[in-house]
């Protein structure tokens, strides 16, 4: 089975404040994520090596933008300062920050 099966995926977007690392300008910016929440239970027809996997499960989101865009000076530049996977088992609440998703 599939570790797809354990999850239910959407897109997000998500603002967050950048800074230019070429004129120094601070901008938000759009940020798609890919938001993998864990079901809450498991699907038919499992047997126990996909019930041990499932327990092991838990949330994440992935970010999908590498590259942001300034708006000041058109500049691209690389989200390098952020996380790529966020891993939470209280994954899904609208007004969680994902710069402070792991640190609460």
């Amino acid at each position: 089975m599939d570790d797809r099966a354990f999850y239910t995926e959407r897109e997000e977007i998500k603002k967050q404040k950048l800074h230019c690392p070429h004129c120094r300008h601070e901008f938000e910016f759009p940020v798609r994520w890919k938001v993998c929440t864990k079901k809450k239970e498991l699907p038919r027809g499992s047997g126990e090596e996909e019930k041990k996997r499932f327990a092991n499960a838990s949330s994440y989101m992935v970010r999908l933008d590498d590259l942001a865009a300034c708006h000041k000076c058109r500049k691209r530049f690389e989200l390098t300062g952020q996380s790529t996977v966020l891993v939470s088992s209280a994954l899904g609440d609208p007004v969680a920050d994902p710069e402070n998703f792991g640190n609460r």
